[in-house]
């Protein structure tokens, strides 16, 4: 673990000395204090769309930074040659992606934290109330779906040559997932056999990633998830997260790297 550790901190430095995390909140703030600065024949109501316009910007924000931050990690060892004396220490592969991961996801999380920070607030200054819970349901539920996309693009990265390509179709991916998952079972229904089952095997296995965006909930203030079904997502991406780092193991321990 101690490996895995300092393997992680060196992820998170990396990330923290490029300007990603910078030029990605600044823009979220400058966006959301231009549309805070409007008052809209005075409705009170207007932190709604303050809310849903600041949320959007997060999602996007931490979306394209946990895909590039994952997206380069093995690529640019091997590219750099320090593959070859991190794994002579001696470090296992598994290690180097359970670091690589756990540094991703860390560093994921730290930023998440500091746009919440700020949603919170923004929104604290026109509602004079802090959510806290729900804004804090909302960062966990959002982790964890980072959690399976930063699994998702280390598998990737040990498939597709460059990360520029394999950013893309990563985002891609997740996109046609995220919005047209939850449709698939509709779709089914008006297929005729066997692509009946096709559509629906697809519908089952792919991860459902629409179960983490609960933005709606804290636009309108809506009462919290249930804890039970909060900790079941939790674990279903957690399952997922590990069915993807086992497949990023399997195709990376075989993998040449000269």
């Amino acid at each position: 673990m101690n490996t895995i550790f300092a393997l992680a901190q060196v992820v998170i430095k990396e990330l923290y000395r490029r300007k990603d995390f910078y030029v990605l909140f600044i823009l979220t703030v400058l966006i959301t204090l231009l549309m805070a600065s409007a008052s809209i024949f005075h409705d009170d109501k207007i932190v709604r769309y303050l809310k849903d316009i600041c949320l959007l910007l997060i999602w996007i924000s931490a979306l394209v930074m946990a895909v590039g931050t994952a997206a380069r990690q093995i690529p640019a060892e091997r590219e750099n040659r320090t593959i070859f004396p991190l794994l002579a220490k001696p470090v296992s592969r598994a290690q180097v992606i359970a670091g690589k991961f756990l540094g991703c996801w860390l560093a994921s999380g730290m930023a998440l934290v500091v746009f919440y920070l700020f949603l919170g607030l923004v929104c604290a200054s026109r509602e004079h109330e802090w959510h806290v819970f729900i804004y804090l349901q909302a960062l966990w539920l959002q982790w964890v779906f980072l959690a399976v996309i930063i699994a998702l693009v280390l598998f990737g990265s040990v498939i597709f040559a460059a990360p520029s390509s394999n950013a893309t179709i990563s985002i891609v991916v997740v996109i046609s997932i995220w919005f047209l998952g939850s449709h698939l079972n509709t779709v089914a229904l008006q297929q005729a056999e066997p692509m009946r089952s096709i559509i629906y095997t697809i519908y089952f296995l792919i991860p459902h990633l629409e179960w983490y965006d609960i933005r709606d909930l804290v636009v309108h203030n809506r009462p919290l998830v249930s804890g039970t079904i909060c900790g079941l997502a939790t674990l279903y991406g957690a399952a997922y997260t590990g069915v993807f780092l086992f497949a990023t193991w399997l195709c990376f321990r075989r993998k040449p790297l000269n």
